[in-house]
């Protein structure tokens, strides 16, 4: 059984909402009801931005949720966290990952152990490389007496785009395979590194749509948003000359059927504005922040 909810579903700038970060949740036995019976077997955040913090904490206080509340005090627990998957480096992605690493490392440890606690931190190698060198380095690079890497703090796995078996990952059954988006282009399309995701259940042939930070780039990832279950889509309700989201105007051209299984999320404050409604109408909604939203029940 595999779960998703949004920390937050705001865009980089968004104060009504906390940042667009991802946890997905995996049981190997299925459960009914609204509210789970126990912590889950694995766990994978995609993202974790500067309000990532905040948004953990407001989480673990809500039903349900309770394996994120630390065993003393009321700090985040963030053991409960197996995997990371970094979608890009911008900070609303990235800007919560050192609170993360110097918590595990220095507040908890790993119960099988007795060793600072580490997740799995997961992406393309050269989004790792300059995660470290140009985001965490400042922060982390130091501990008591001598320097360190961020292999002290994560165990690394570095994936490959478009080259089975090194483009995917697995929680549980289900297959975690990336795909290059179009956010910003330096010179060409694809040139710097962002990408979304593509879960399958293998054995089910059932899956989802998640689109990471991308410009319409409906061509590309069509046939995926076609068979997908229900898709969850990055979305900016303004136009703009040379955009790094989708518009609202560009998803209304994408087809009514793909339309009406399509949450959307990234979104700004002004969500609620009456003269958006009409058009948010025509998909199956907003996704709403710190839901949990089962995409696969075991069936």
């Amino acid at each position: 059984m595999l779960t998703l909810t949004y920390l937050g579903v705001g865009s980089a700038f968004a104060k009504r909402n906390f940042n667009s970060n991802v946890l997905f949740e995996f049981w190997e036995k299925a459960w009914k009801g609204e509210l789970p019976p126990g912590p889950p077997d694995d766990t994978l955040l995609v993202d974790f931005g500067a309000s990532g913090p905040y948004a953990f904490f407001a989480l673990k206080e809500k039903p349900g949720f309770a394996h994120l509340k630390a065993p003393f005090g009321t700090n985040n627990y963030y053991p409960a966290i197996r995997k990371i998957f970094v979608t890009h480096q911008h900070a609303d992605h990235i800007g919560g990952l050192e609170e993360l690493a110097l918590m595990n490392t220095f507040v908890y440890q790993d119960k099988k152990t007795g060793k600072p606690y580490k997740a799995e931190l997961i992406s393309t190698i050269n989004i790792l490389v300059n995660l470290w060198d140009h985001s965490l380095k400042g922060g982390l690079n130091t501990m008591q007496n001598r320097y360190a890497l961020l292999q002290d703090y994560f165990f690394i796995r570095a994936l490959i785009p478009a080259k089975p078996p090194k483009n995917h990952f697995d929680v549980g059954p289900y297959r975690f395979e990336i795909f290059a988006t179009d956010h910003v282009q330096i010179e060409r399309k694809y040139d710097w590194p962002s990408y979304g995701l593509f879960v399958t259940h293998p054995k089910l042939g059932r899956s989802i749509f998640y689109s990471g930070d991308t410009r319409f780039d409906y061509a590309a990832y069509s046939r995926m948003m076609e068979v997908a279950d229900i898709c969850f889509h990055d979305c900016q309700f303004f136009d703009q000359v040379e955009t790094v989201h989708a518009t609202l105007n560009e998803m209304r051209t994408l087809p009514p059927e793909i339309k009406k299984k399509t949450l959307l999320y990234h979104y700004g404050d002004n969500f609620d504005d009456p003269a958006l409604q009409p058009s948010l109408k025509e998909f199956m909604g907003l996704a709403q922040p710190q839901r949990r939203y089962v995409l696969f029940d075991g069936k």
